[in-house]
């Protein structure tokens, strides 16, 4: 893997059924939102509405563990949502998914129609290793806040994903800050799609495997690497 990706010790034993499929891209085209990733999105928005049928995110058994899970690391899950329950939420109202650009639409598809976490990351702007830790709470968060950039902290325990320079995402999968956001000018990504337990693995790779065909189709030519799930 040309980005190394690690969770410590005391994740795994916060969240022993946590698994995670890596998908690493180089060559991709990014752009505008297009007609086609537009559909893709409704078509997601449709495929969780039969898969749910009827009840909200919430009460199904993998976001019932993110649930549980974010519980465990001190975050109220009913006031900040992991992100597949939060796109979940949004997918089914009257609003709709957002279009923010071809790679993040595609991701983001990926995420509502299986229900599962996912998030992408430009490895242009990524600084040594990722790790999945919990914070001290004296890491950086850098993100924009009334449009002004502004340094946040986690909380202590906190699950976080983070780079050499800094927080990345807080509360593990539930705000991605600006600096490794995936904009049109990204042309290398890593994407993560995440898991846990009652969720099988082979769900998680049958995402993950979707996800590369996809960033295939919008980007020939481009090199993609699924990588085992771990």
């Amino acid at each position: 893997m040309t980005l190394t990706l690690t969770v410590s010790d005391e994740v795994r034993a916060l969240a022993p059924g946590f698994t995670h499929v890596v998908v690493e891209a180089d060559g991709l085209v990014n752009g505008p939102s297009t007609d086609a990733t537009s559909a893709l999105l409704d078509d997601a928005a449709r495929r969780l509405a039969e898969r749910l049928g009827g009840r909200p995110p919430h009460e199904d058994a993998h976001m019932a563990a993110w649930r549980e899970t974010y519980t465990a690391f001190g975050s109220k899950p009913s006031r900040t949502r992991n992100s597949a329950e939060a796109l979940a939420k949004r997918a089914l109202s009257d609003a709709g998914l957002p279009r923010i650009n071809v790679l993040v639409d595609v991701y983001n598809a990926i995420s509502v129609a299986h229900l599962i976490p996912v998030g992408g990351e430009d490895t242009d702007h990524i600084r040594g290793a990722m790790r999945l830790v919990r914070a001290t709470g004296d890491e950086d968060f850098v993100t924009v806040a009334g449009g002004e950039e502004t340094v946040e902290h986690p909380d202590a325990g906190e699950v976080v994903w983070r780079d050499d320079t800094g927080v990345t995402c807080r509360r593990w999968n539930w705000r991605q800050g600006p600096r490794t956001r995936l904009t049109e000018q990204s042309a290398s990504a890593v994407f993560l799609l995440e898991s846990l337990a009652p969720m099988p693995v082979g769900d998680v790779e049958s995402a993950g495997a979707e996800l590369a065909e996809l960033l295939a189709k919008f980007s020939p030519g481009a090199r993609i690497t699924v990588h085992a799930p771990v």
